[in-house]
């Protein structure tokens, strides 16, 4: 798997009216990114990425904008496949 490295994170009007339907912050959203735990590539060069923020288990969609920047799509709580495979990697490192 490839490793995408996020140090900056692009939010505007529309990723962030976004989030807040499904309850998410920006500072959860940073936080979840910070402490990923797993990512995978989804299709248009996208990306999910799960991991934890304080006690919420997040999944975050990003889509590359330059190096090390990424653009929100959405964030959200995991689905419970994404949470069992969070489990999985924490319990094998």
């Amino acid at each position: 798997m490839t490793r995408i490295i996020i140090r900056r994170l692009v939010w505007n009007k529309v990723n962030s009216q976004h989030i807040q339907k499904h309850n998410v912050t920006k500072e959860e959203v940073s936080i979840g990114i910070a402490n990923s735990v797993y990512h995978k590539q989804t299709y248009n060069k996208r990306y999910l990425v799960v991991g934890r923020s304080n006690k919420r288990i997040l999944s975050v969609v990003v889509r590359q904008q330059a190096p090390a920047t990424y653009l929100v799509i959405t964030a959200r709580d995991a689905s419970k496949k994404e949470r069992r495979r969070l489990y999985e990697k924490e319990k094998s490192k």
